[in-house]
């Protein structure tokens, strides 16, 4: 029985915290996708971009906090600078679509045009961002790094395996648990929420019926903005910031929009910890889990990896595939909100 919890110790230490941790931050992210492609109808690739930027002003706002000694303890000093990056990523998402999005959509240009247009914006942006902070990763998590620590965890269960606990996933978890909980209260009580999703349903019944399109558009990129410094910023918490990070997580956040539903909020959420987990399961090396559920003469030898962590977003490409290919609208249907 002891080697059998040691072995759950094992799995939430290595797999199931992480997941749910790393799930969280691909759900913020693919829901921020799914409200551009479900209200302004085009693939944003440039929104790792705009977590990247919300991410980078947020970092400089917590240097200047702490180079003022303004801080919040045992908390992250970022949570204290992440509504002036929330502001500024709404701030650039609302220029982008004032000088760049609008014009297209004004012209009634494909959706093809505008994704293509979005990859503009994106190498934009992320150059903006290389001369700002360079290339190189940036740590900027202060306070209480662990809630709990595995010495800890083993003197107080008596258990060979000790379970910790960071801080920047536990306040990853938290956060996105509020923030979904608005948005989705948001999309279903609200007069505004209501207006977004019937112009999503129909731009032109919505707009017989008196709804502005306009101020859709711009709650749109307040939502959108939001989301995405949030994410970037959890993210950057969570591991740590460097710019190709975000431009590489694009793969992964569009898999799981795709995944769930395009167009779907509730599948964004769900499309993105199925994507965290199954990258993390396939990765992980099991060696350790099984030496505790085997006998000793079938413990393994190997790490009982099935893939190298290398091949992590290649995860998130195979599956996307076999989605397209079974169920071509996600798993849920999509395009609704």
């Amino acid at each position: 029985m002891i080697d059998f919890i040691n072995a759950i110790v094992v799995l939430l230490n290595f797999v199931i915290i992480p997941g749910l941790t790393y799930g969280s931050q691909l759900a913020l992210g693919a829901l921020g996708v799914t409200f551009v492609y479900a209200i302004l109808r085009f693939a944003n690739f440039a929104h790792g971009e705009l977590m990247s930027f919300g991410a980078m002003i947020t970092i400089l706002f917590t240097w200047f906090f702490q180079s003022q000694n303004i801080g919040l303890g045992i908390l992250p000093t970022a949570l204290l600078a992440l509504p002036f990056g929330i502001l500024a990523t709404i701030v650039l998402g609302l220029l982008s679509d004032k000088f760049v999005f609008k014009y297209y959509r004004t012209q009634k240009s494909v959706p093809v045009v505008l994704a293509m247009v979005s990859i503009g914006v994106m190498f934009v942006v992320n150059a903006i961002i290389r001369i700002i902070v360079g290339t190189e990763a940036i740590k900027f998590s202060d306070g209480q790094k662990f809630i709990m620590k595995a010495k800890q965890f083993k003197v107080m269960t008596g258990l060979n395996e000790g379970l910790a606990l960071k801080s920047s996933q536990v306040i990853t978890i938290l956060i996105t648990i509020a923030l979904l909980t608005f948005t989705f209260w948001f999309l279903q009580k609200t007069k505004t929420g209501k207006s977004m999703r019937a112009f999503s349903d129909n731009e032109d019944l919505a707009l017989l019926s008196g709804i502005n399109p306009d101020r859709v558009v711009f709650i749109t990129w307040l939502i959108v903005g939001t989301l995405a410094c949030v994410a970037g910023t959890l993210y950057g918490l969570d591991k740590s910031y460097k710019p190709i990070i975000y431009l590489n997580l694009v793969l992964p956040i569009f898999a799981s929009a795709i995944v769930g539903g395009i167009g779907s909020p509730f599948g964004a959420v769900v499309g993105g910890y199925v994507i965290a987990f199954s990258e993390i399961m396939v990765t992980y090396a099991y060696k350790k889990f099984f030496k505790y559920l085997l006998p000793e003469n079938l413990e393994p030898s190997s790490l009982v990896q099935l893939l190298s962590t290398d091949y992590k977003f290649a995860v998130s490409f195979t599956i996307l595939v076999i989605v397209l290919l079974i169920r071509p609208s996600g798993i849920f249907r999509g395009k609704v909100l």
